[in-house]
């Protein structure tokens, strides 16, 4: 069983979005349109809704209408929705919409349609999945994708189904076939995961810049504190875009939460402030995700986390020299799609090693082979080490040279009991030569630990040209 998420993400390997036109920033806005769908025994649910309203400490009322909550949620559809409409009709944003919900709002979103809105689906209801089997969830898409489809006129390219299970991504994959999925809140930028069979795109949600923090303990109590956050999260966004990484800026919004005056003149406000910056891509999630597929494809490449153990070990088993017990160790760790990569495999390789008894590690070191020594010239060593000695010319050497590191190579192995070990292609001819003769003066146990460092950075190099390729 591999440990299933992934912990490193991009990393420091941030991808160039290439937004149209140069922009420094995509800011994509999403309403969420609720209204309709939420819990409530009209719907066939078991109780009224308790989440995300202006109620503090709202809790199910078990086969009873709460009439409080029906109407916080109206006013959503009544009133909310309109003010935010007339707010953001000139913008392309995305609707996150229930089905059912949408299937109650005729006029509602007749207005989404002529403002350009892309619909994706929210599910079929807004109620809780984590507690649904496989089946009952995998129906719910089902019917959400049918009755979408139904209401709208189109089946949505994208989904976010928030109050979701363990299993929504990959059922919600096999189901559909989505440009993206928003059940994440993992990064900045879009990415791709394997989901359904299939690539699956994911395109990151927010629940920070979100209105929701208005209906929670910890969160906003008035409009300036929700404007100030949106200001500061696109500032900081936009600077690392004039810096050369442009990312998403995500805002959640509710109707029945943005859509109360009070907020949504803060909404107004920062809307504002992005607009007085040049460089700014307001986008659907739809077109992030059409721009991101046709930019940023799925990479074809080593995936070491789904490898069986002779996959493995036949692939890395030669990258600490001769040794392919580090890998076989190495495979039983707790490896997961955050080690597929160079950094990755080099760690849990890394990790058997330096965890091995000294003869183990000993047995490593005396593994390698002499530089320039007889094994070269009779062309004996492996293709890595090969590659390795003629890159920094060891190949090459005029008769003195050779000579020279012979007797080198001699002093040395009789005085520590293994050979002389150097990244070399971190030096070059004159920089291993001198290493040589400095390092030939060390106690043995210095010696033995720089030996070891530079056969984890001999490792670490052809783990790098391996993933490269």
């Amino acid at each position: 069983m591999r440990y299933p998420r992934d912990m490193t993400g991009y990393g420091e390997n941030v991808p160039a979005a290439n937004w149209p036109n140069g922009a420094k920033i995509a800011v994509q806005i999403v309403l969420n349109y609720e209204e309709g769908g939420e819990n409530n025994i009209l719907h066939g649910d078991a109780a009224s809704e308790a989440f995300l309203s202006e109620i503090t400490g709202a809790a199910p009322w078990p086969g009873q209408r709460h009439w409080n909550m029906e109407s916080i949620y109206e006013y959503g559809s009544r009133a909310g929705f309109w003010r935010v409409h007339r707010l953001l009709k000139d913008l392309p944003i995305t609707v996150y919409g229930v089905a059912t919900a949408l299937a109650r709002a005729p006029q509602q979103l007749a207005a989404m349609k002529r403002a350009g809105w892309e619909i994706a689906s929210h599910g079929l209801k807004w109620i809780e999945h984590k507690d649904m089997s496989v089946e009952e969830e995998r129906a719910q898409i089902r019917e959400a994708i049918r009755l979408h489809t139904e209401v709208v006129g189109a089946p949505p390219r994208g989904w976010y189904t928030g109050r979701c299970s363990i299993n929504t991504i990959e059922l919600a994959a096999e189901e559909c076939d989505l440009a993206y999925i928003a059940d994440s809140y993992a990064d900045d930028l879009p990415y791709w995961i394997k989901a359904g069979g299939k690539d699956q795109l994911i395109v990151p949600y927010t629940m920070d810049c979100n209105d929701m923090r208005f209906a929670i303990q910890a969160g906003y109590t008035n409009g300036h504190q929700f404007e100030s956050y949106l200001k500061d999260s696109f500032d900081m966004l936009y600077d690392e875009g004039q810096a050369g990484a442009p990312k998403v800026l995500s805002i959640g919004l509710h109707c029945r939460l943005i859509g109360r005056p009070g907020r949504a003149m803060a909404l107004k406000r920062a809307l504002d402030h992005f607009r007085q910056h040049e460089g700014v891509w307001f986008a659907t999630r739809e077109q992030i995700a059409d721009h991101w597929a046709k930019t940023h494809p799925p990479k074809r490449g080593l995936t070491p986390s789904s490898m069986d153990k002779q996959s493995f070990v036949a692939e890395f088993g030669g990258i600490f020299e001769h040794s392919p017990w580090i890998a076989e160790a190495a495979f039983d760790l707790d490896l997961g799609p955050t080690h597929d990569s160079a950094a990755g495999v080099h760690n849990a390789l890394a990790r058997m090693f330096r965890s091995a008894p000294e003869d183990k590690r000993l047995g490593v070191l005396t593994a390698h082979p002499d530089l320039a020594g007889k094994l070269a010239a009779a062309g004996r060593l492996t293709r890595e080490s090969t590659a390795e000695q003629a890159g920094a010319g060891l190949d090459m050497l005029t008769d003195e040279e050779r000579a020279t590191f012979t007797k080198l190579n001699e002093t040395y192995t009789g005085k520590f009991g293994f050979p002389f070990i150097i990244a070399v292609r971190d030096n070059t001819k004159a920089s291993i030569m001198a290493a040589f003769k400095r390092r030939i003066e060390n106690d043995r146990e210095t010696e033995f630990a720089e030996a070891c460092r530079q056969v984890e950075r001999i490792a670490e190099l052809r783990l790098q040209e391996k993933f490269a390729e």
